[in-house]
């Protein structure tokens, strides 16, 4: 199947691309790769690229596919916090407005990273796909917007599918250390210090960033009467963890370590549980792999090989925010986050 891949440079996007190569489909990325001076361990494999914003995307570069696996767009909350309007310009309007152009184009199916950050504050009960949307956050919101947006083109000759992941963990070669259990182990490596930023109480669904990939490759080779205009939570039901029991996980395996708190710790209104069955009775072929304490054995062998160090993932090379703030000062990119050609930047004041 030729598939064409938004996002493949990110976090997801360098997992999932050589998996889907390994299944024998064709793929195509569409990135403006903001983080190519990010890459953790390993190397991206190399695709057949469009090096373009999603913004500016057009129908040429979409005609022909007969899929669009659509990652790309500001990843994490303090992104999206940086600058609410540039969340719904990029999250929102952008895909939307890829999604009309691949039903222009006669793209016939089109999957989006949604999340289980739609449910936002929502209790300790279980939620299903059909729970209300509560999102806290301008991503949480963004991701709400697209669903709405998308799902009313979805007909007899453009099948979209949202797929919302709980919250990610796991070795990447763009790996983002803001992530929970990431953050947690780093920490942990770093320091013997399991610092918690939070009160430790939130429940999140948690899962592997290659069963997040999986779920991606089961929905696109499933039959389209199965994933027409469903959205699925993508993890599985007993992987909802309060984020002091992903602390005591890591403790047990660094036994060194202590268990702390960031002097800014503070309650977290994102709370919510996830129930995962109905992925599971769907798709047959999503069988997720992981569990949080194997993910943090991955992490913690992967830290260990790039010798992770705070400097470096509280830092501006690895902290997406930090690194996108650093990019406008340095004139690479413009306060819209669209890359500045060398022809246009303006000189760095050379000092005597």
């Amino acid at each position: 199947m030729r598939v064409l891949l938004t996002g493949h440079l990110g976090y997801i996007g360098t997992v999932l691309a050589p998996m889907l190569l390994a299944r024998g489909h064709d793929v195509t990325g569409l990135d403006s790769d903001l983080f190519r001076d990010c890459t953790f361990v390993g190397t991206p494999v190399k695709l057949p690229t469009i090096e373009k914003d999603v913004r500016d995307a057009t129908i040429g570069d979409v005609e022909g596919f007969d899929t669009i696996i659509h990652l790309a767009g500001l990843s994490n909350d303090p992104l999206g916090d940086y600058r609410p309007g540039l969340t719904d310009d990029i999250n929102h309007q952008g895909s939307a407005r890829l999604a009309k152009l691949a039903k222009a184009a006669g793209v016939k199916r089109f999957l989006f990273a949604s999340s289980c950050s739609n449910y936002g504050a929502s209790g300790q009960n279980f939620l299903t796909e059909d729970a209300p949307f509560n999102p806290v956050t301008p991503y949480g919101q963004s991701k709400v917007d697209v669903e709405h947006a998308v799902i009313k083109m979805a007909d007899e000759t453009f099948s979209p599918t949202f797929l919302r992941a709980s919250t990610a963990y796991g070795a990447s070669p763009r790996i983002r250390f803001d992530l929970v259990v990431n953050n947690l182990a780093a920490w942990a490596f770093s320091t013997g210090e399991v610092r918690l930023k939070s009160d430790g109480a939130p429940w999140r669904p948690l899962v592997h960033v290659e069963d997040i990939s999986a779920a991606y490759i089961a929905v696109l080779e499933a039959d389209r009467t199965l994933v027409h205009a469903k959205a699925f939570n993508v993890g599985s039901t007993t992987e909802n963890y309060r984020i002091r029991e992903v602390a005591e996980i890591v403790h047990d395996l660094l036994p060194d370590s202590r268990i702390g708190f960031a002097p800014d710790a503070a309650p977290d209104i994102r709370n919510y549980r996830v129930d995962c069955s109905y992925i599971a009775r769907t798709l047959h072929g999503f069988k997720p792999q992981w569990t949080v304490r194997r993910g943090v054995e991955q992490l913690l062998e992967a830290y260990r090989k790039g010798n992770v160090t705070v400097s470096e993932f509280e830092g501006p090379k690895f902290r997406r925010i930090d690194h996108i703030k650093e990019l406008i000062a340095k004139g690479r990119i413009d306060g819209d986050l669209r890359r500045v050609s060398a022809r246009e930047r303006i000189p760095e004041v050379q000092h005597a």
